[in-house]
C-alpha cells in the first residue's frame, strides 16, 4: 500500500510531536535543575527489532540520538541472549553502562516496550543527566580517574520498574551509592513518567492511522532519510580530506590527544577513518563507540540539518580506524569527559575536514566545551547536602553568512545553563558576574562569537569543586584564513589567592570554603574567513559595543578607529591592509 506524500508527512511530524511531549513532560516534572531547566535530557522512539532510531524530540540532545539507539539495540541483544529479563507491559529498564551504548555514567537511561495487541512494536527510551551516580568526586566529573568505578555506580540493564511499580530493592541499592539520594526520586519518576506520556501519545496517533500504515510509514521514512543523505553527500567532489583536533590532555597525563580523520568520499557514501588518534589514554577522555558513532552523525546533522532525523540518515555513514585508539573505549578505561567533550572535538574534526569542499554550509570550530564544573559539599544553612552542577555556553564558528553565535549551547546538545536565580536558589552560592566574555571570538571575515564569563562564590559551606573542560590548551580552530578563538580559563580563588588548574580545566576536589569564589571564561568561536577582509563598519560597531578594544581592531582586524571609538579612520585603515 503506497502511502501519500501528506499522509507520510503528518506520521512523521506527529512521531516527532509525541518526542517533543516526552522531552516537555521530562523537563516540567523533573527535581534537578539540569534537567529541570537546562534540558539535559533526550527522549526517542526505537524499532523493536533492531534498535533503529524512528524519531527523536526536536529539544533532544543531538548526542543523544546515535547513544540511544545503541543502547537500546544492545538492551534487545540481551534479551535475545537471555542475559537480561524479557520485557512485560509497562516494564521500565534502567541502564548506564557507557561500554552498552553509552555515554558517561551520570546519563541514565530508560527504556520502555510499548505493545500494540499483544505484540511489542517499538521501544520508548529517554536519557537524562542525573547531578549525581556517586564515585570519588560529587557530580561524578572525575578529572583525574584511572578506571571507570572512579567516576560512580555503573548499571547494566536491569528492570527498575516491574509492570508499573517501582523496584524498592534496586532502588534502595542505587540510593546506597550516590549523593543527595533523597532527591533523585522526583528524578526517577519523572523520567518514568515522560515514558507514560509517550506512550499514551504514541498510542493515539496508531488509532488515528492504524497499525500497518503506520508501520509502513516508519519504514518509508527511513528510507527516504538515507536517499536525502545520499544525495546531499553528492554534492561533495570525490576525494579525501583530513584534519586534526585537540583534547587539552586527559586529566592524568598533561599532554594533548590527537583526533587524526580522513574522510573518504565517494558516490554517496562517506567513510570516517580515526587510525593515527592517540591511544587510549589514562584518564577519563576516552570515548566509547556508541559516543564516537554519535558524534559524527551530529555533526553531519550540523552540516545537513535538512535531513531528517532517523536511523536512515546514518546508512551512508561509514566509521573506520577506531580501534586501539581513545575512541573507542573498552572497560575499565574511565569515561566522564567522552560526551561532554571529547564527542565536540569529534564534531570539530569533521567540521575542519569538511568546510573546504562546503564552504557554504560549514562553519569554523565552535566553542566546543560544556564547560562541566561540578560543586558538592554541606550547606550550613539548610544543614544539607548537596551537588550542583553547572555548564556553560560559548561561542559559535563563524560562517560563511554571518558571524558567529555568541554564548551558544554546546556542539552535542540544545541544553542551556539554568538561570542564575534558580542555582542561587537551590544550591550556597552567589554569582557575582555572569556576562560575555568580550575579545574571545575569533578574528575572520566573518569572527566568531563570543564565550561566556561567570564568577560565583561559595556561602555558607564546605565543599569540593571538579572540572572537567576542554580547550584550554588550544582555541576552537578557525577556517579559510580565520583565527582562533580564545581558550578556555578556569580560576579558583581560595583565601584571596589565585589558584589554576595544572590541566589548565581539568581538575578535581579542589577544597572551597565560605567566601572562595571560581571563575570560568568559555572559549570564543573561530573565525571565518581573513579577517583584513571584514567590512570596516562592522569591526566599528564591535568596538563600540566594547566587544573588541582598539588595539584588537587594528592588530586582528586591520583597522584604524579613532581613540574616542567613534568612527573609522579610512586612509589609515586602506595603509595598514595592503601594507
Amino acid at each position: 500500500m503506497a502511502i501519500d506524500p501528506i499522509t507520510l508527512s503528518v506520521i512523521q511530524y506527529g512521531l516527532q510531536q509525541v518526542c517533543d511531549e516526552m522531552d516537555l513532560s521530562f523537563s516540567r516534572a523533573a527535581f534537578s535543575p539540569v534537567i529541570a531547566e537546562a534540558n539535559d535530557r533526550s527522549d526517542g522512539i526505537y524499532a523493536a527489532e533492531d534498535g533503529a532510531l524512528i524519531a527523536q524530540g526536536a529539544g533532544g540532545l543531538p548526542v543523544f540520538v546515535g547513544t540511544m539507539q545503541y543502547s537500546t539495540r544492545t538492551l534487545i541483544a540481551r534479551i535475545n541472549s537471555g542475559l537480561t529479563p524479557p520485557p512485560q507491559p509497562d516494564d521500565i529498564y534502567i541502564v548506564n553502562d557507557p561500554y552498552l551504548g553509552g555515554t558517561h555514567l551520570m546519563d541514565v537511561r530508560f527504556a520502555r516496550p510499548f505493545y500494540r495487541k499483544g505484540k511489542l512494536f517499538c521501544w520508548l527510551s529517554n536519557t537524562g543527566h542525573w547531578p549525581d551516580t556517586g564515585g570519588s568526586v560529587p557530580g561524578g566529573f572525575s578529572a583525574s580517574a584511572t578506571a571507570v568505578e572512579q567516576e560512580g555506580l555503573r548499571l547494566p540493564p536491569v528492570r527498575l520498574f516491574k509492570q508499573g511499580q517501582l523496584d524498592q530493592e534496586i532502588y534502595a541499592i542505587i540510593c546506597s551509592n550516590i549523593r543527595v539520594a533523597d532527591q533523585r526520586i522526583g528524578d526517577v519518576m519523572a523520567q518514568a513518567a515522560a515514558l507514560k506520556v509517550g506512550e499514551e501519545r504514541l498510542n493515539a496517533l496508531m488509532d488515528r492511522y492504524g497499525d500497518e500504515i503506520m508501520a509502513e510509514a516508519i519504514s518509508e521514512l527511513r528510507s527516504r532519510a538515507s536517499t536525502q543523505m545520499r544525495a546531499l553527500i553528492r554534492q561533495i567532489p570525490d576525494g579525501q580530506y583530513q584534519s586534526v583536533a585537540w583534547v587539552d590532555s586527559d586529566g592524568v597525563v598533561d599532554e594533548p590527544l590527537a583526533i587524526r580523520l580522513s574522510i573518504t568520499k565517494r558516490e554517496d557514501q562517506l567513510c570516517f577513518d580515526f587510525a593515527g588518534s592517540s591511544p587510549p589514554c589514562a584518564g577519563p577522555m576516552n570515548s566509547v563507540l556508541a559516543t564516537t558513532l554519535s558524534s559524527v552523525y551530529l555533526a553531519m546533522r550540523h552540516i545537513f540539518p535538512e535531513v531528517p532525523i532517523s536511523a536512515g540518515a546514518f546508512e551512508p555513514l561509514e566509521v573506520v580506524g577506531v580501534e586501539n585508539t581513545f575512541l573507542d573505549a573498552r572497560y575499565p578505561r574511565p569515561v566522564s569527559g567522552c560526551a561532554a567533550e571529547v564527542s565536540q572535538r569529534i564534531a570539530e574534526a569533521v567540521f575542519a575536514a569538511l568546510v573546504d569542499p562546503l564552504p557554504d554550509r560549514v562553519t569554523a570550530a565552535p566553542a566546543g566545551t560544556s564547560g562541566n564544573f561540578a560543586l558538592g559539599g554541606y550547606n550550613a544553612e539548610k544543614k544539607q547536602d548537596f551537588v550542583m552542577y553547572q555548564l556553560s555556553g560559548g561561542g559559535y564558528g563563524g560562517n560563511a553568512d554571518h558571524d558567529g553565535l555568541a554564548n551558544g549551547c554546546s556542539t552535542i546538545g540544545i541544553s542551556k545553563a539554568p538561570p542564575v536565580e534558580i542555582m542561587e536558589q537551590a544550591f550556597p552560592v552567589l554569582y557575582h558576574r555572569y556576562a560575555l566574555r568580550e575579545g574571545s571570538g575569533g578574528a575572520g571575515y566573518h569572527r566568531g562569537g563570543f564565550g561566556l564569563e561567570y564568577e560565583v562564590e561559595l556561602r555558607h559551606a564546605e565543599a569540593r569543586a571538579s572540572f572537567v573542560m576542554d580547550h584550554g590548551r588550544y582555541g576552537p580552530q578557525g577556517v579559510l584564513g580565520g583565527k582562533d578563538g580564545a581558550v578556555n580559563q578556569v580560576t579558583v580563588w581560595r583565601d584571596g589567592e589565585a589558584h589554576t588548574p595544572p590541566h589548565l580545566s581539568k581538575q578535581q576536589d579542589i577544597p572551597l570554603t565560605s567566601g572562595d569564589r571560581v571563575v570560568v571564561a568559555t572559549p570564543g568561536g573561530g573565525g571565518y574567513g581573513d579577517p583584513f577582509k571584514r567590512e570596516p563598519q562592522a569591526v566599528l560597531l564591535d568596538v563600540m559595543l566594547e566587544r573588541y578594544s582598539l588595539a584588537q581592531a587594528k592588530d586582528w582586524f586591520g583597522v584604524v578607529i579613532s581613540d574616542d571609538g567613534t568612527e573609522v579612520d579610512a586612509a589609515a585603515t586602506k595603509a595598514l591592509r595592503q601594507s
